[in-house]
């Protein structure tokens, strides 16, 4: 008999760790069981660049179909809420950004959602520095240049951004702040028509990511003066920063993440984070990538969970001290 539950014993403890193990693997092995969204709070902008490359390849590992939304307005807060209201099933993803993970929290008055509860950071997928640019026709030719003008003409200068509490919105607040002058503000839905308008002398200035300006840079439609960054662009080595431009320590960077509802299970994250940055690090993504200036972070959950509450304080002393608001 003792010799009976003894072996009981071990058979039930040998049951337990295969259970435990085959439980181990499922969770690491979860697929979603239906096509996923990826929601764009911005209309078309880098974001939705870095979303459409990597959802085909997201696609190719789970075997389900990944659909792309363009869900813009209110600074990236609707197309967030949309992804903060969804089940937490790993069906449903967001492409976030500054604005409505780490500036809206001070810029707006109301939030609709708190970015650090409502959404599970997967990965910080890039970062990167913000070029200044203007309308040729401006005759602006240096940051000296512009700045001087602005200040001789206060109020004939308006500024293009790709969303209200966008970094590309408060990047021109600190340089305001910095430089002393005034400048009239048009928030759009995008990068596509705040660019267009700017290459069509509809607003003068603004602030983007190389790759929404680099192409009508090269043709000549539009003026680069300066980096935002702390170090000069590879790829234009002649474009000098803000810093040493004259404004001294300027710096301020974009990034673009992926997220998913809070409460999305920990093994469903991790897989994500998993395949996410394989598909990051790849040569062939990265190559794009890189060409499109950005650097590649691919990091864990909660790096990027650390990221969003420190670039939550830093954006939120720019609003405060800019006096930028929600308009």
């Amino acid at each position: 008999m003792k010799n009976f539950r003894q072996l009981a014993a071990v058979a039930a403890i040998a049951l337990g760790t295969t259970l435990a193990c085959g439980a181990a693997w499922a969770q690491a092995d979860w697929a979603p069981s239906k096509p996923v969204r990826i929601v764009v709070p911005i209309v078309g902008s880098t974001n939705d660049v870095l979303a459409r490359i990597v959802a085909p390849k997201l696609q190719e590992v789970f075997g389900q179909p990944f659909v792309v939304e363009n869900k813009g307005g209110a600074g990236g807060n609707i197309g967030a809420l949309d992804v903060v209201r969804s089940a937490p099933d790993g069906h449903t993803l967001l492409v976030g950004y500054n604005g409505p993970l780490a500036i809206n929290v001070t810029l707006f008055d109301k939030m609709p959602f708190d970015p650090t509860k409502d959404l599970a950071p997967i990965t910080l997928a890039v970062k990167a520095p913000q070029y200044l640019v203007v309308n040729p026709a401006t005759g602006i030719t240096s940051v000296q240049d512009f700045i001087a003008k602005a200040k001789a003409n206060p109020g004939k200068y308006s500024y293009g951004s790709v969303s209200m509490g966008s970094a590309s919105h408060l990047t021109m607040e600190m340089m305001k702040s910095a430089a002393g002058f005034r400048m009239t503000h048009i928030p759009y839905r995008g990068a596509g028509p705040a660019v267009a308008d700017l290459v069509a002398g509809n607003v003068q200035a603004g602030f983007f990511v190389p790759g929404n300006v680099q192409g009508f840079v090269k043709e000549g439609k539009l003026k680069l003066l300066a980096t935002s960054g702390h170090k000069r662009f590879p790829s234009t080595p002649d474009i000098p920063t803000l810093s040493e431009s004259g404004l001294k320590d300027f710096e301020a960077t974009s990034w673009i993440g992926f997220l998913a509802p809070a409460g999305t299970p920990a093994h469903i994250v991790n897989r994500y984070n998993q395949e996410m940055v394989k598909i990051l690090n790849s040569p062939e993504v990265k190559a794009r990538l890189v060409e499109m200036e950005f650097d590649v972070v691919a990091g864990s959950p909660k790096q990027f969970s650390d990221w969003i509450r420190t670039e939550i304080t830093r954006w939120g002393k720019v609003i405060k001290d800019t006096g930028a608001k929600a308009e």
